[in-house]
């Protein structure tokens, strides 16, 4: 009997050790939320196994030109009619998601997280396209609709509400260049961690149309109205932070930390610059790039804020490889070709790759900021061949269309790093660590 007993204790205390350390558990204090690759094991998904590592950054940065012309298209206030068809869904982005639940009991989602939204929207039950995991709003007793005359139903974009009288607010959105939905502003409590926030709004999708809606949904944490700060208020003072696991690293995952506790005390920090026709976005001040000790010698005007044209520079969680205008695209790489012994060759978006053993002598890129300076390490800016033989340079051009004037600083560069958002002061930070 006592034999059983301590078997049973053994048994328990084992399993307790493998969940405590298990890379897809979460927090023990729940303060943090995990932020997982939707190709790593802690994934809910199940896409396709990649053929290797590099072929994985291809395929999910051939949808980049798509994400970087939505990304030029982000006007406030703006109303469109987005047509939608109903279609089956595939996973075709390469993005983060986050544990979310929503509603009363709670329903498990996995949102992508994405800075140049603001909205949240998940498909719901009886959603035509949508994947087969969706939220029930008739089994939440804290679901509630919201009608054309609430404040927040005008700040979505593409809403659609009758000249007269009152009735649901809809809205029709685009996303990732090649895909849309539509869907109904709606209320429910939404649980992050350990904390409850209630009455949030969001959008219940009803329909989806192509390949790169998420399948669970998305969480916005843009700076517009609607989005999870601006919702939030005081509970995370406008502040919060990620850390982005290596699309390599395929046990672990990263880490979203809301409000200003926890945040790293030594971060250097530089200027958020507010763009009111594109209030969502984060846009920082990108004043140089060095290649080794060299200044990249470029036109200042490719790195300059133009709040009536967009031009400028973001952050953004959503695109894969930085992607810069042209010219200043093009600077950037023939200095790197200068100082890396060739020949280089073609690969997908990559257009400078050579032989790896190259790489070990391959200068650093910076970005310069005021008040901080961002050396790359160099799994930041080179990707390799899983053999080892090849080496990119993991950055490309930005599609060469009329409103080719952003330049995207993304998510393979933006990797073990601690990346602080602070709108309250108008404040973006970065500091090394290891998310994995």
């Amino acid at each position: 009997m006592d034999l059983t007993i301590s078997s049973l204790l053994f048994f328990a205390l084992l399993t307790s050790s493998a969940i405590a350390t298990s890379p897809c558990a979460s927090p023990p204090d729940n303060s943090d939320l995990s932020v997982i690759h939707i190709y790593g094991k802690c994934s809910p998904f199940d896409p396709p196994k990649p053929e290797s590592w590099l072929n994985t950054v291809l395929d999910m940065a051939s949808k980049d030109p798509e994400r970087v012309e939505y990304l030029s298209t982000l006007v406030a206030q703006k109303t469109t009619s987005v047509p939608i068809a109903p279609g089956q869904q595939t996973i075709n982005i390469g993005n983060y998601v986050v544990q979310v639940k929503i509603g009363t009991p709670s329903q498990l989602m996995y949102m992508v997280l994405d800075t140049s939204n603001d909205e949240a929207w998940v498909p719901c039950s009886g959603c035509a396209g949508c994947s087969a995991t969706t939220f029930s709003p008739n089994t939440s007793s804290t679901y509630g609709s919201l009608d054309c005359s609430v404040p927040q139903c005008t700040q979505v974009r593409g809403f659609q509400c009758p000249t007269v009288g009152s009735g649901g607010c809809f809205f029709n959105q685009s996303y990732g260049g090649d895909s849309s939905f539509s869907a109904t502003l709606v209320k429910d409590s939404l649980t992050l961690g350990k904390d409850v926030v209630p009455n949030y709004a969001f959008g219940c999708i009803g329909a989806v149309s192509g390949g790169s809606i998420p399948p669970q949904g998305l969480l916005g944490l843009g700076r517009g109205p609607l989005s999870l700060l601006s919702q939030t208020g005081s509970l995370y003072s406008g502040v919060f932070s990620y850390c982005l696991p290596s699309f390599k690293s395929y046990y672990f995952s990263g880490s979203l930390k809301l409000g200003p506790v926890g945040q790293p005390k030594s971060i250097r920090t530089t200027p958020l610059l507010r763009n009111p026709h594109r209030p969502s976005l984060y846009y920082v001040n990108l004043t140089g790039i060095s290649v080794g000790r060299v200044l990249v010698p470029v036109d200042p005007k490719f790195l300059a804020f133009d709040p009536d044209t967009g031009a400028g520079t973001i952050m953004d969680s959503g695109t894969v490889i930085t992607r810069f205008v042209e010219p200043l695209y093009n600077a950037t790489r023939d200095e790197f070709r200068k100082q890396v012994q060739g020949p280089f060759s073609s690969l997908g978006a990559f257009d400078t790759c050579f032989t790896a053993s190259s790489g070990a002598t391959a200068p650093v890129i910076t970005f310069h900021f005021p008040d901080l300076d961002l050396k790359l390490p160099l799994e930041n800016s080179l990707i390799h061949s899983s053999s080892g033989s090849l080496a990119c340079l993991a950055m490309a051009a930005a599609p060469n269309n009329v409103n080719s004037v952003l330049n995207v600083i993304a998510n393979l560069q933006q990797q073990n790093l601690r990346i602080m958002y602070d709108v309250t002061n108008s404040r973006m930070g970065i500091a090394r660590e290891l998310c994995n």
